[in-house]
């Protein structure tokens, strides 16, 4: 309970709104845009430290149900506000197919933090943008040039060295964490299709709803009664998730997606800390190796997208 506090304590350090007010009017957007994808990541890492300590007592698929539970009551007066209508939809199917890959990428998430070390789950989610390439061309019909799928090879690459297949055996957790980021990949796929035509707000308000469903029939199979303590710290989880989400979105808001993007992969030295300090975990040379290929790869496709969207007259190779 200690730690707990502990890291309550550490993840509540962030900027009052007066100091925020304050920075806006002093900072360029870059470097706002890059102090809150900082912040997202001490809290996305802090969301990950939090379920591998309820992960030692409860079943993952009874910590996603939580966490959906408690995520649609965060959002639930925001609904009733804005009342029943927002939830409407003439594309029931696809909101039920994001809802289910929903859950699953929760769930392979969770159970990934849950049995490996944080800085490993963390490493391997940095291959969404890897993902996001073969299902944008598959899905979205974008013509992608060779550049980023070399781009893509590298970064692949990158997680063969963290793998190090024949040294290390496949556990489910492993195979958790290599489909977290691809199921995540394709939420973000549906998402830009449902954007279209369908708000946020009923994106997200029907996804609360119908993965607090989905999920309950799936908890009872496996469900214990959870302590006071798990409950809070899944509340707080949730919160946390929710404010690091929204603090995602205030980055690329104010600053350059170019410019910050690095940023976000502080998450590792995060990930890496808390493991180190909550959970004596130890990080090998081959998930460091690995995670600075991927990262080098995704950062080449972020400076791709940037050039592809400059005037052809003054894209520089």
């Amino acid at each position: 309970m200690v730690a707990t506090i502990d890291l309550f304590r550490v993840t509540t350090m962030f900027p009052s709104t007066a100091l925020q007010a304050y920075l806006a009017r002093t900072l360029s957007p870059n470097v706002r845009g890059a102090l809150w994808l900082l912040q997202a990541g001490l809290f996305f890492s802090t969301v990950g430290a939090l379920v591998k300590w309820i992960g030692s007592d409860l079943d993952a698929m009874q910590i996603v149900f939580l966490r959906c539970l408690f995520g649609m009551l965060l959002l639930l007066p925001l609904l009733l506000r804005k009342g029943g209508a927002i939830l409407r939809t003439q594309r029931p199917r696809i909101h039920a197919v994001r809802a289910v890959v929903g859950i699953l990428a929760m769930l392979t998430t969770f159970y990934a933090y849950a049995n490996l070390p944080l800085a490993d789950v963390t490493a391997l989610s940095f291959t969404n943008p890897l993902f996001m390439i073969p299902l944008a061309v598959l899905f979205l019909g974008e013509s992608i040039h060779w550049r980023r799928w070399s781009a893509t090879l590298v970064g692949f690459a990158g997680v063969v060295v963290m793998l190090r297949p024949g040294d290390a055996p496949f556990t489910l957790a492993l195979w958790a964490a290599i489909l977290s980021p691809l199921l995540i990949a394709m939420v973000q796929v549906l998402f830009k299709r449902m954007s279209s035509t369908e708000s946020t707000l009923t994106i997200i308000g029907r996804y609360a709803v119908a993965s607090t469903l989905l999920s309950l029939p799936l908890a009872l199979g496996v469900w214990r009664w959870p302590t006071l303590e798990a409950l809070l710290l899944i509340a707080l989880a949730s919160a946390f998730g929710n404010l690091a989400s929204a603090m995602l979105v205030w980055a690329y808001k104010v600053g350059e997606a170019t410019a910050i993007a690095p940023f976000d992969y502080t998450r590792l030295f995060f990930a890496t800390g808390f493991g180190i300090w909550i959970f004596d975990e130890t990080t090998s040379l081959h998930t460091w190796l690995g995670a600075a290929i991927i990262l080098a790869a995704t950062l080449y496709i972020v400076h791709r997208d940037r050039l592809d969207r400059l005037p052809k007259a003054i894209a520089v190779e």
